[in-house]
Formats: C-alpha cells, sequence, structure tokens
C-alpha cells in the first residue's frame, strides 16, 4: 500500500528516543511530513543543545517528502505546545497521524491508521483512532478493532472536522459537569468523580498537559475512538528526564502482530463497555507510573480538599 496520510511528529529534548521513533516514520517514508519542536529551558543545563540534535534528527528526511517545521525559540511548556503544534497541523492537512517522540510505532500502525481514516473519514461520530492497546492481551470483539470512549494519545490519528471542537481552555466543562450527558458517560460514580476532578484540575490549569482537553471535546460531542485489539506502539520514554512517564512500566512496551479486519457489524460504533471499565480500572485510576504526573502545590491542596469533601459526605 502507497502511504499518503500526512504525518506530524512532535519533539523535544530526547536525542535517543527521537532517533528510535524517526526510523520508523522513515520505513514508512510519508509524502508530508510535519515537525514541532518546543524550546529549550533556560535553566537547564544542556538542554539547548539536546534540542537542536533532536531538531536535527526530525528532520533529517532521505526520501522524496514535503517537510514542514515549527520550532519554538521560548518553551511554551507540554500544553500550549503540543495543543498548538496540533493545530497548526490541522490548518494545514485535512488528517492525519501525531507521534511523539517516545511513541514507537510498528510498520502495521501507519497502514493501520490510513485505512481507518479513510473508512470513517465522513463519520463524525468517529473522532480518534488510537494506536495502543492497554488491555493486556484480552481481545474485544471478532474484529482487528474495537470501539472506546477513551482516547489513547500514544500514537493516534485524527481528522480536522474533529480537531475543531478541541477546546484547550475547557470553556464548557463548568456547566457540562452538571449535565445529564455526563453523569451517562461514566460507569458509576466513582469514574464520575475521578474524572470530574481531573476535569476540574485541566480547567484550571493545575496540570500543564494537552490531553484531558482533547479527551473532554470527545466526551461533550458524544464522540467515539477505535481501538486496535493488539497494541501497535510501544512506549519508550520511561526514564528520568521524561515529564509524566519516568518510572519503568512494562505494561506499555510490548507490541503484537496485526492482522486487519472490520468489526462485527452488530458491534459497531458502540463503545466497549467492558473495555472502557478495564481501562478505567487498571490503566486511569491505578496507581501505576502511566498516571503520575509532576504535582505542584495547587495541585495537592486541590486533591486534599477533594478527599475532605468524600469524607464529609461519608459521615453525613
Amino acid at each position: 500500500m502507497q502511504f499518503n496520510t500526512p504525518v506530524l511528529f512532535l519533539v523535544f529534548n530526547r536525542p535517543d528516543t527521537t532517533r528510535e521513533v524517526f526510523s520508523k516514520i522513515r520505513e514508512a517514508q510519508p509524502k508530508h511530513l510535519f515537525v514541532a519542536a518546543d524550546g529549550f529551558r533556560r535553566d537547564r543545563i544542556g538542554e539547548e543543545e539536546k534540542c537542536r540534535q533532536v531538531r536535527d534528527i526530525a528532520t533529517a528526511v532521505d526520501w522524496e517528502c514535503e517537510l514542514k517545521t515549527l520550532f519554538r525559540s521560548e518553551n511554551l511548556g507540554c500544553g500550549k505546545a503540543v495543543n498548538e503544534a496540533i493545530t497548526w497541523f490541522f490548518k494545514e492537512v485535512e488528517h492525519g497521524i501525531i507521534l511523539e517522540d517516545d511513541c514507537l510505532p510498528d510498520s502495521c500502525f501507519f497502514p493501520y491508521c490510513q485505512l481507518q481514516l479513510d473508512r470513517y473519514k465522513n463519520n463524525e461520530k468517529i473522532m480518534h483512532i488510537a494506536g495502543v492497546n492497554l488491555q493486556n492481551g484480552i481481545k474485544r470483539g471478532e474484529g482487528s478493532y474495537y470501539f472506546s470512549k477513551y482516547p489513547h494519545v500514544w500514537g493516534w490519528a485524527t481528522w480536522r472536522r474533529a480537531w475543531e471542537h478541541y477546546d484547550f481552555k475547557m470553556s464548557e466543562w463548568t456547566e457540562f459537569r452538571n449535565s445529564e450527558q455526563w453523569a451517562k458517560w461514566c460507569l458509576d460514580k466513582e469514574e464520575q468523580d475521578f474524572w470530574s476532578h481531573t476535569f476540574d484540575l485541566s480547567f484550571s490549569g493545575s496540570i500543564d498537559t494537552w490531553d484531558y482537553q482533547w479527551f473532554f471535546a470527545i466526551i461533550r460531542n458524544n464522540g467515539l475512538c477505535l481501538m486496535p485489539n493488539c497494541n501497535l506502539i510501544s512506549n519508550i520514554g520511561f526514564h528520568a528526564e521524561a515529564t509524566h512517564t519516568r518510572e519503568t512500566d512494562t505494561r506499555f512496551s510490548k507490541r503484537q502482530l496485526f492482522q486487519y479486519s472490520f468489526p462485527d457489524t452488530l458491534t459497531a460504533e458502540i463503545a466497549h463497555r467492558d473495555a472502557d471499565e478495564y481501562s478505567y480500572r487498571n490503566v486511569f485510576s491505578a496507581p501505576a507510573p502511566l498516571a503520575k504526573k509532576k504535582i505542584s502545590k495547587k495541585e495537592r491542596l486541590f486533591r486534599l480538599v477533594g478527599k475532605l469533601k468524600n469524607k464529609v459526605k461519608q459521615l453525613c
């Protein structure tokens, strides 16, 4: 299959992982490659040189390709830099693949995304195509992919029409959190409290990230996500210099053989409840390295207040 899907490569300060992921992009040889890099932090010794090396690695195109870059001179942080890079990408293209510098794709990932992007391009209910599977070997349905309410972002793809719903400020969250739609989306009160708290932190700016806002955009618009029934992405970014994944967790470093087949028509466009519950219990709410982020004093206080409120409710 000729690979024509545009690719956005998000990089920063890790030459080692950038080199590995770029080698996979080179194998796919996209006709259009976009590379976005945040600026170095001036208080980090040696980071300027690492960022320079990364930019050289990520733009070493030796195949027929249109290359576009968005290189920041100042450090915007994870949230703003990635959000603006993806928005820049979709101002140029109708659909595409997004890869970060620590998400190592299997060679099957690229044709898988291209097929799905074409198959569901006019289906506005489908908003996200994931490359990662965190079901620990459990197959969901008979097809090579299933539908989920969760948009895992370690190697993914989407359309401009879906990204247009993205709002970095989550301006509709305060009203939406009290809606019937939000209550129905959640499995139970525990999940609702967990995600309400997480979205509160994102809305207030206590977490420097971009992906929870994308998550909210999909929920707000009753969107669905495509999940492969085997893992097509290895996360190779678990180390001390990472922003969110500082501790090794081998659950997220395995890839599996992929064979393409469509889901059973009876289950099409319905989120797989068991799979989503597994994701919530074992990925999001579990005390695993995946969920660990650098916590500010403001966030610690916010969490403490939340715990106290729950205790008061229990006593009452």
